[in-house]
């Protein structure tokens, strides 16, 4: 397992596990894990790349590679990967 602080996602703790990027968000409570999934499933539409991800009341783990391409991880998961990034920080 490595952790990446990749130029693209300064200040980010994905890690590169199993052809995968995965990272666990922690928010205050369920109401705000729920709206950041909401907000992130909206990008993920718009790029039309969707996660892999497990919510437990105020924790969020998101799971990224490409299905499509032998569940591998390529720029399409880098590039939802910076979006979510986007998206927690706010």
């Amino acid at each position: 397992m490595s952790t990446f602080h990749s130029k693209n996602l300064i200040g980010s703790q994905w890690v590169l596990e199993n052809e995968e990027l995965i990272r666990t968000f922690k928010f205050s409570n369920f109401k705000e894990a729920w709206f950041f999934m909401n907000q992130v499933a909206v990008i993920a539409e718009k790029l039309n790349h969707h996660p892999n991800w497990y919510n437990s009341f105020n924790l969020v783990e998101i799971r990224l590679n490409t299905h499509e391409l032998g569940r591998k991880v390529t720029e399409k998961d880098w590039a939802l990967a910076k979006e979510i990034d986007l998206i927690y920080s706010k």
